[in-house]
Protein backbone atom coordinates (compact mmCIF):
# COMPACT_ATOMS: atom_id res chain seq x y z
CA UNK A 1 0.00 0.00 0.00
CA UNK A 2 2.87 2.65 0.32
CA UNK A 3 4.25 1.67 -2.66
CA UNK A 4 1.01 2.52 -4.58
CA UNK A 5 0.56 5.55 -2.37
CA UNK A 6 4.01 6.87 -3.64
CA UNK A 7 3.72 6.03 -6.91
CA UNK A 8 -0.07 8.13 -7.39
CA UNK A 9 1.81 11.10 -5.83
CA UNK A 10 4.47 10.82 -8.28
CA UNK A 11 1.91 10.77 -11.44
CA UNK A 12 -0.10 13.68 -9.45
CA UNK A 13 3.78 15.34 -9.39
CA UNK A 14 3.75 14.38 -12.95
CA UNK A 15 0.84 15.44 -13.97
CA UNK A 16 -0.74 11.99 -14.91
CA UNK A 17 -4.23 11.61 -14.21
CA UNK A 18 -4.80 9.27 -11.80
CA UNK A 19 -7.18 6.65 -12.09
CA UNK A 20 -10.44 7.14 -9.86
CA UNK A 21 -9.50 11.06 -9.18
CA UNK A 22 -12.33 12.69 -11.38
CA UNK A 23 -14.72 10.54 -9.79
CA UNK A 24 -13.89 12.17 -6.33
CA UNK A 25 -15.84 15.68 -4.87
CA UNK A 26 -16.47 17.47 -1.74
CA UNK A 27 -20.00 17.39 -0.93
CA UNK A 28 -21.12 20.49 1.17
CA UNK A 29 -23.27 20.59 4.59
CA UNK A 30 -26.61 22.42 4.15
CA UNK A 31 -28.34 24.16 7.26
CA UNK A 32 -31.53 23.14 8.64
CA UNK A 33 -34.58 25.33 7.50
CA UNK A 34 -35.72 25.04 11.08
CA UNK A 35 -32.37 26.42 12.15
CA UNK A 36 -32.08 29.54 10.36
CA UNK A 37 -35.73 30.72 11.43
CA UNK A 38 -34.53 30.08 14.96
CA UNK A 39 -31.32 32.21 14.21
CA UNK A 40 -33.60 34.88 12.72
CA UNK A 41 -36.42 34.62 15.68
CA UNK A 42 -33.27 35.25 17.85
CA UNK A 43 -32.15 38.14 15.98
CA UNK A 44 -35.27 39.69 15.59
CA UNK A 45 -35.90 39.95 19.21
CA UNK A 46 -32.61 40.74 19.95
CA UNK A 47 -33.73 43.99 17.87
CA UNK A 48 -36.56 44.38 19.89
CA UNK A 49 -35.00 44.22 23.09
CA UNK A 50 -32.18 46.97 21.95
CA UNK A 51 -35.06 48.87 20.82
CA UNK A 52 -36.73 48.60 24.15
CA UNK A 53 -33.91 49.46 26.06
CA UNK A 54 -33.04 52.42 24.08
CA UNK A 55 -36.62 54.00 24.47
CA UNK A 56 -36.51 53.25 28.21
CA UNK A 57 -32.98 54.59 28.92
CA UNK A 58 -34.25 58.01 26.95
CA UNK A 59 -38.23 58.09 26.85
CA UNK A 60 -39.39 55.91 29.89
CA UNK A 61 -42.41 53.77 29.50
CA UNK A 62 -44.57 54.59 26.33
CA UNK A 63 -48.13 53.18 25.31
CA UNK A 64 -50.00 54.59 21.98
CA UNK A 65 -53.80 55.76 22.62
CA UNK A 66 -56.14 57.31 20.42
CA UNK A 67 -56.55 60.99 20.64
CA UNK A 68 -60.28 61.05 20.49
CA UNK A 69 -61.02 59.06 23.58
CA UNK A 70 -58.99 61.24 25.94
CA UNK A 71 -59.91 64.80 26.93
CA UNK A 72 -57.36 67.86 26.35
CA UNK A 73 -57.92 71.48 28.24
CA UNK A 74 -55.73 74.47 27.88
CA UNK A 75 -53.85 76.21 31.27
CA UNK A 76 -55.27 79.39 31.27
CA UNK A 77 -55.11 83.04 33.74
CA UNK A 78 -58.00 83.92 35.33
CA UNK A 79 -59.76 84.24 38.88
CA UNK A 80 -60.30 81.34 40.79
CA UNK A 81 -63.22 81.23 43.12
CA UNK A 82 -62.15 79.48 46.44
CA UNK A 83 -65.89 77.77 47.50
CA UNK A 84 -66.73 74.01 47.50
CA UNK A 85 -70.39 72.97 46.47
CA UNK A 86 -72.27 71.09 48.88
CA UNK A 87 -75.78 69.49 49.77
CA UNK A 88 -77.44 69.72 52.96
CA UNK A 89 -80.43 68.34 54.61
CA UNK A 90 -82.81 70.04 57.28
CA UNK A 91 -82.76 69.39 61.14
CA UNK A 92 -84.17 71.19 63.55
CA UNK A 93 -82.20 73.63 65.56
CA UNK A 94 -83.36 72.60 68.84
CA UNK A 95 -83.55 68.99 69.51
CA UNK A 96 -84.80 67.62 73.35
CA UNK A 97 -84.82 64.03 73.25
CA UNK A 98 -87.70 62.24 75.38
CA UNK A 99 -86.10 59.17 77.37
CA UNK A 100 -87.93 57.11 80.24
CA UNK A 101 -86.60 58.03 83.46
CA UNK A 102 -87.96 54.28 84.77
CA UNK A 103 -88.33 51.63 83.25
CA UNK A 104 -91.89 49.92 82.90
CA UNK A 105 -94.98 48.89 81.20
CA UNK A 106 -97.12 51.39 79.10
CA UNK A 107 -100.68 51.90 80.08
CA UNK A 108 -101.63 54.55 77.96
CA UNK A 109 -100.60 56.60 74.97
CA UNK A 110 -102.26 60.29 75.70
CA UNK A 111 -100.78 62.18 72.37
CA UNK A 112 -99.62 61.07 68.98
CA UNK A 113 -96.86 61.38 67.23
CA UNK A 114 -96.50 64.75 65.41
CA UNK A 115 -98.25 66.63 67.89
CA UNK A 116 -97.47 69.92 68.87
CA UNK A 117 -97.13 69.56 72.93
CA UNK A 118 -96.59 72.44 75.67
CA UNK A 119 -93.81 72.12 78.58
CA UNK A 120 -95.60 69.81 81.56
CA UNK A 121 -98.16 68.30 78.78
CA UNK A 122 -98.25 64.51 79.50
CA UNK A 123 -97.50 61.99 77.09
CA UNK A 124 -97.81 58.77 78.58
CA UNK A 125 -98.35 56.46 81.73
CA UNK A 126 -95.96 54.23 83.01
CA UNK A 127 -97.01 51.67 85.32
CA UNK A 128 -94.15 49.73 87.30
CA UNK A 129 -95.59 47.44 90.60
CA UNK A 130 -91.78 46.58 91.71
CA UNK A 131 -90.88 50.47 91.92
CA UNK A 132 -94.49 51.17 93.69
CA UNK A 133 -93.80 48.52 96.33
CA UNK A 134 -89.70 49.68 96.71
CA UNK A 135 -91.29 53.58 97.13
CA UNK A 136 -93.80 52.50 99.60
CA UNK A 137 -90.67 50.58 101.55
CA UNK A 138 -88.43 53.46 101.12
CA UNK A 139 -91.45 55.92 102.53
CA UNK A 140 -91.98 53.73 105.68
CA UNK A 141 -88.03 53.84 106.55
CA UNK A 142 -87.39 57.41 105.61
CA UNK A 143 -90.74 58.07 107.97
CA UNK A 144 -89.32 55.67 111.02
CA UNK A 145 -86.16 57.39 110.92
CA UNK A 146 -87.78 61.06 110.71
CA UNK A 147 -89.51 59.67 113.92
CA UNK A 148 -86.87 58.65 115.97
CA UNK A 149 -84.56 62.04 114.71
CA UNK A 150 -87.80 63.76 116.45
CA UNK A 151 -87.78 61.79 119.30
CA UNK A 152 -84.25 62.61 120.09
CA UNK A 153 -84.57 65.98 119.69
CA UNK A 154 -87.69 66.12 121.88
CA UNK A 155 -85.18 64.48 125.05
CA UNK A 156 -82.70 67.05 124.12
CA UNK A 157 -85.13 69.70 124.60
CA UNK A 158 -86.85 68.31 128.02
CA UNK A 159 -83.12 67.93 129.13
CA UNK A 160 -82.36 71.65 128.80
CA UNK A 161 -85.49 72.46 130.66
CA UNK A 162 -84.23 69.87 133.32
CA UNK A 163 -81.55 72.16 133.42
CA UNK A 164 -83.40 75.13 133.59
CA UNK A 165 -85.70 73.86 136.28
CA UNK A 166 -83.00 73.19 138.44
CA UNK A 167 -81.53 77.01 138.22
CA UNK A 168 -84.49 77.91 138.93
CA UNK A 169 -84.94 75.51 142.58
CA UNK A 170 -81.39 76.72 143.53
CA UNK A 171 -81.81 80.16 143.02
CA UNK A 172 -84.80 79.96 145.16
CA UNK A 173 -83.26 78.08 147.79
CA UNK A 174 -79.91 80.82 147.90
CA UNK A 175 -82.42 83.77 147.80
CA UNK A 176 -84.48 82.49 150.68
CA UNK A 177 -81.22 81.28 152.65
CA UNK A 178 -79.42 84.23 152.21
CA UNK A 179 -82.44 85.81 153.78
CA UNK A 180 -82.97 83.77 156.75
CA UNK A 181 -79.10 83.87 157.38
CA UNK A 182 -79.78 87.87 157.41
CA UNK A 183 -82.64 87.18 159.82
CA UNK A 184 -80.99 85.14 161.81
CA UNK A 185 -77.92 87.31 162.61
CA UNK A 186 -80.15 90.12 163.82
CA UNK A 187 -81.58 87.48 166.50
CA UNK A 188 -78.17 86.59 167.06
CA UNK A 189 -76.91 90.10 168.25
CA UNK A 190 -79.75 90.15 170.82
CA UNK A 191 -78.65 86.62 171.70
CA UNK A 192 -81.75 85.13 170.60
CA UNK A 193 -80.34 82.64 168.41
CA UNK A 194 -77.46 80.09 168.46
CA UNK A 195 -74.78 80.88 166.40
CA UNK A 196 -74.93 77.35 165.54
CA UNK A 197 -78.01 77.92 163.94
CA UNK A 198 -76.13 80.42 162.09
CA UNK A 199 -73.51 78.26 160.30
CA UNK A 200 -75.72 75.39 159.49
CA UNK A 201 -77.39 77.66 157.48
CA UNK A 202 -74.33 78.90 156.00
CA UNK A 203 -73.46 76.09 154.75
CA UNK A 204 -76.78 75.01 153.36
CA UNK A 205 -76.22 78.35 151.62
CA UNK A 206 -72.29 77.50 150.67
CA UNK A 207 -73.69 74.08 149.23
CA UNK A 208 -76.55 76.00 146.69
CA UNK A 209 -74.28 78.07 145.83
CA UNK A 210 -71.40 75.42 144.72
CA UNK A 211 -74.41 73.32 143.12
CA UNK A 212 -75.89 76.50 140.92
CA UNK A 213 -71.76 76.63 139.59
CA UNK A 214 -71.30 73.03 138.92
CA UNK A 215 -75.20 73.20 137.41
CA UNK A 216 -74.30 75.86 135.13
CA UNK A 217 -71.16 74.17 134.11
CA UNK A 218 -73.34 70.72 132.97
CA UNK A 219 -75.50 73.07 131.54
CA UNK A 220 -72.95 75.23 129.00
CA UNK A 221 -71.87 71.75 127.95
CA UNK A 222 -75.09 69.92 127.53
CA UNK A 223 -76.19 73.17 125.69
CA UNK A 224 -73.20 72.86 123.45
CA UNK A 225 -72.87 69.67 122.77
CA UNK A 226 -76.87 69.46 122.47
CA UNK A 227 -76.59 72.28 119.65
CA UNK A 228 -74.11 70.15 118.18
CA UNK A 229 -76.33 66.82 117.99
CA UNK A 230 -79.30 69.22 116.83
CA UNK A 231 -77.28 70.78 113.63
CA UNK A 232 -76.64 67.25 112.91
CA UNK A 233 -80.25 65.93 113.11
CA UNK A 234 -81.59 68.96 111.24
CA UNK A 235 -79.11 67.98 108.67
CA UNK A 236 -79.70 64.35 108.40
CA UNK A 237 -83.15 64.48 108.54
CA UNK A 238 -83.13 67.32 105.61
CA UNK A 239 -81.27 64.32 103.56
CA UNK A 240 -83.67 62.20 104.73
CA UNK A 241 -86.78 64.34 103.33
CA UNK A 242 -84.77 64.83 99.91
CA UNK A 243 -84.40 61.20 99.69
CA UNK A 244 -88.03 60.61 100.34
CA UNK A 245 -88.89 63.80 97.68
CA UNK A 246 -86.60 62.16 95.26
CA UNK A 247 -88.39 58.67 95.53
CA UNK A 248 -92.17 59.98 95.01
CA UNK A 249 -90.42 62.15 92.15
CA UNK A 250 -89.01 58.61 90.20
CA UNK A 251 -92.74 57.39 90.84
CA UNK A 252 -93.90 60.00 89.42
CA UNK A 253 -91.83 60.11 86.66
CA UNK A 254 -94.02 56.69 85.57
CA UNK A 255 -96.13 59.71 84.02
CA UNK A 256 -94.10 60.98 81.02
CA UNK A 257 -94.57 64.96 80.28
CA UNK A 258 -93.03 67.42 77.83
CA UNK A 259 -89.86 68.94 79.45
CA UNK A 260 -90.22 71.63 76.47
CA UNK A 261 -92.63 73.28 74.10
CA UNK A 262 -92.37 71.47 70.92
CA UNK A 263 -93.37 69.07 68.17
CA UNK A 264 -93.51 65.64 69.01
CA UNK A 265 -90.94 63.69 66.58
CA UNK A 266 -89.82 60.01 66.69
CA UNK A 267 -92.90 58.93 68.83
CA UNK A 268 -94.22 55.43 68.28
CA UNK A 269 -94.88 53.60 71.91
CA UNK A 270 -97.75 51.17 71.97
CA UNK A 271 -99.94 50.21 74.78
CA UNK A 272 -98.74 47.16 76.43
CA UNK A 273 -94.74 47.58 75.59
CA UNK A 274 -92.35 47.23 78.19
CA UNK A 275 -90.13 50.51 78.33
CA UNK A 276 -86.65 50.17 80.05
CA UNK A 277 -85.50 52.30 82.26
CA UNK A 278 -83.35 55.45 79.99
CA UNK A 279 -85.16 53.96 77.15
CA UNK A 280 -85.52 56.48 74.34
CA UNK A 281 -89.46 57.54 73.76
CA UNK A 282 -88.82 60.35 71.13
CA UNK A 283 -87.93 63.71 70.88
CA UNK A 284 -89.46 67.28 70.88
CA UNK A 285 -88.20 69.32 67.91
CA UNK A 286 -88.55 73.10 67.79
CA UNK A 287 -90.71 73.72 64.40
CA UNK A 288 -90.21 76.65 63.30
CA UNK A 289 -86.33 76.98 63.49
CA UNK A 290 -84.07 75.28 61.15
CA UNK A 291 -80.65 74.43 60.26
CA UNK A 292 -78.39 73.11 57.61
CA UNK A 293 -76.73 69.62 58.61
CA UNK A 294 -73.59 69.46 55.64
CA UNK A 295 -71.54 66.61 55.22
CA UNK A 296 -67.54 68.03 53.66
CA UNK A 297 -64.94 65.63 52.18
CA UNK A 298 -61.93 65.16 54.41
CA UNK A 299 -59.68 67.23 52.15
CA UNK A 300 -61.46 70.40 53.08
CA UNK A 301 -61.11 69.73 57.20
CA UNK A 302 -58.17 72.08 57.76
CA UNK A 303 -60.11 74.64 55.83
CA UNK A 304 -63.72 74.84 56.65
CA UNK A 305 -63.70 77.51 60.10
CA UNK A 306 -66.29 78.93 61.93
CA UNK A 307 -68.30 81.84 60.70
CA UNK A 308 -67.94 81.11 57.60
CA UNK A 309 -70.49 81.92 54.48
CA UNK A 310 -72.19 80.14 52.05
CA UNK A 311 -75.36 80.75 49.61
CA UNK A 312 -78.27 78.45 49.47
CA UNK A 313 -80.65 78.50 46.95
CA UNK A 314 -84.30 77.95 47.73
CA UNK A 315 -87.45 78.72 45.26
CA UNK A 316 -85.13 81.19 43.17
CA UNK A 317 -84.19 83.39 46.65
CA UNK A 318 -80.47 83.03 47.38
CA UNK A 319 -80.31 82.23 51.51
CA UNK A 320 -77.08 83.16 53.47
CA UNK A 321 -75.48 80.58 56.24
CA UNK A 322 -73.38 80.69 58.07
CA UNK A 323 -71.18 77.55 59.65
CA UNK A 324 -71.74 77.31 63.11
CA UNK A 325 -70.43 74.24 64.46
CA UNK A 326 -67.71 71.36 63.26
CA UNK A 327 -67.66 67.80 64.27
CA UNK A 328 -63.84 66.97 63.35
CA UNK A 329 -64.40 62.91 63.68
CA UNK A 330 -64.22 61.76 60.10
CA UNK A 331 -66.29 58.80 59.38
CA UNK A 332 -66.54 56.98 55.61
CA UNK A 333 -63.99 60.15 54.55
CA UNK A 334 -66.66 62.78 55.11
CA UNK A 335 -67.11 65.15 58.39
CA UNK A 336 -70.10 67.21 59.80
CA UNK A 337 -70.71 71.02 59.85
CA UNK A 338 -73.77 72.61 61.27
CA UNK A 339 -74.69 76.25 59.66
CA UNK A 340 -77.00 78.56 61.13
CA UNK A 341 -79.04 81.04 58.66
CA UNK A 342 -79.06 84.70 59.08
CA UNK A 343 -82.36 85.21 58.40
CA UNK A 344 -85.48 82.02 59.01
CA UNK A 345 -86.91 81.35 55.79
CA UNK A 346 -90.00 80.13 55.28
CA UNK A 347 -91.92 77.44 53.33
CA UNK A 348 -88.68 74.86 54.67
CA UNK A 349 -89.58 71.12 56.08
CA UNK A 350 -87.55 69.60 57.72
CA UNK A 351 -85.46 66.48 55.96
CA UNK A 352 -85.48 68.81 52.85
CA UNK A 353 -82.10 69.02 51.00
CA UNK A 354 -80.66 72.65 49.56
CA UNK A 355 -77.82 72.75 47.39
CA UNK A 356 -75.00 75.43 48.80
CA UNK A 357 -71.47 77.06 47.61
CA UNK A 358 -69.57 77.37 50.90
CA UNK A 359 -67.04 80.18 50.26
CA UNK A 360 -63.25 79.13 51.27
CA UNK A 361 -61.50 82.32 50.82
CA UNK A 362 -60.93 84.98 48.57
CA UNK A 363 -61.01 85.48 44.79
CA UNK A 364 -57.80 85.65 43.71
CA UNK A 365 -56.05 86.03 39.86
CA UNK A 366 -54.04 82.49 39.27
CA UNK A 367 -53.50 80.06 36.52
CA UNK A 368 -55.75 77.51 35.89
CA UNK A 369 -56.72 74.16 34.72
CA UNK A 370 -60.20 72.67 34.26
CA UNK A 371 -61.31 70.24 37.17
CA UNK A 372 -60.96 66.20 35.95
CA UNK A 373 -60.72 63.05 36.83
CA UNK A 374 -57.22 62.81 36.83
CA UNK A 375 -56.69 64.26 39.96
CA UNK A 376 -58.60 60.77 41.64
CA UNK A 377 -55.41 59.22 40.17
CA UNK A 378 -52.35 61.86 40.89
CA UNK A 379 -53.32 63.56 43.61
CA UNK A 380 -52.50 66.88 42.29
CA UNK A 381 -48.65 65.23 41.78
CA UNK A 382 -48.75 64.96 38.00
CA UNK A 383 -50.52 65.69 34.53
CA UNK A 384 -49.69 64.27 31.03
CA UNK A 385 -48.94 67.34 29.22
CA UNK A 386 -49.55 67.91 25.35
CA UNK A 387 -46.56 68.45 23.09
CA UNK A 388 -46.71 71.38 20.82
CA UNK A 389 -47.12 68.78 17.91
CA UNK A 390 -49.90 66.88 19.43
CA UNK A 391 -47.88 63.85 18.39
CA UNK A 392 -47.28 62.30 22.28
CA UNK A 393 -47.55 63.84 25.58
CA UNK A 394 -45.18 63.32 28.50
CA UNK A 395 -45.72 63.21 32.75
CA UNK A 396 -44.36 66.03 34.25
CA UNK A 397 -44.24 66.71 38.02
CA UNK A 398 -46.20 69.82 39.02
CA UNK A 399 -48.03 71.56 42.27
CA UNK A 400 -51.70 71.93 42.27
CA UNK A 401 -53.22 73.80 45.07
CA UNK A 402 -56.83 75.09 45.68
CA UNK A 403 -59.57 72.84 43.63
CA UNK A 404 -63.42 73.69 43.13
CA UNK A 405 -65.93 71.94 40.97
CA UNK A 406 -64.67 73.98 37.84
CA UNK A 407 -60.95 74.66 38.12
CA UNK A 408 -57.70 73.71 39.97
CA UNK A 409 -55.34 76.46 40.49
CA UNK A 410 -51.55 75.71 39.49
CA UNK A 411 -48.64 76.52 41.30
CA UNK A 412 -45.91 75.37 39.82
CA UNK A 413 -44.78 73.02 36.74
CA UNK A 414 -47.15 74.23 33.87
CA UNK A 415 -46.92 77.65 32.10
CA UNK A 416 -50.31 79.57 30.32
CA UNK A 417 -51.10 78.53 26.64
CA UNK A 418 -50.10 74.65 27.49
CA UNK A 419 -52.09 71.68 26.92
CA UNK A 420 -52.81 68.58 29.87
CA UNK A 421 -54.83 65.55 29.20
CA UNK A 422 -57.75 65.87 32.38
CA UNK A 423 -59.65 62.77 31.65
CA UNK A 424 -59.06 60.09 33.80
CA UNK A 425 -55.49 58.22 33.87
CA UNK A 426 -57.00 55.03 35.06
CA UNK A 427 -55.51 52.90 31.97
CA UNK A 428 -52.02 54.28 32.39
CA UNK A 429 -50.87 55.54 35.69
CA UNK A 430 -47.72 53.61 35.11
CA UNK A 431 -46.39 55.18 32.08
CA UNK A 432 -44.04 58.08 31.26
CA UNK A 433 -45.41 59.02 27.47
CA UNK A 434 -48.31 58.32 25.72
CA UNK A 435 -48.44 58.06 21.49
CA UNK A 436 -50.97 60.12 20.62
CA UNK A 437 -52.94 58.28 17.49
CA UNK A 438 -55.98 59.28 15.68
CA UNK A 439 -57.00 56.23 14.01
Amino acid sequence: MTKISSLRQSQRDAGVSVSGQGMDRRIEKKTPLGRKLMYGGAGVLALLFAWWLVTTLLGGRSLSINSERIAVSEVTVGTFEDFVPLRGRLVPRSTVYLDAVEGGRVDSVLVEDGTVVEAGDPIVVLSNTNLQLEVLGREAAVTEQLNFMRTLELQLEQNRLSHKRNLVEIDYQITRLTRSIERQQELAAKDRVSQSTIDELQDELNYYRNRREVTLESQATDARLQEAQLRQLRAAGAQLDTSLALERKNLDDLNVRAPVPGKLSGFSVEVGESIVRGGRLGQIVDPDTYQLNVRIDEFYLGRVDIGQTAVATHNGRDLELRTAKIYPQVNEGQFEVDMMFDEEPAGLRRGQTLQLRLTLGDNTDAVLIPNGSFYQETGGNWVFVVSPNGAEAIRRTVRLGRRNTDFIEVLDGLEPGEQVITSPYTSYVGMDRLMLDSE
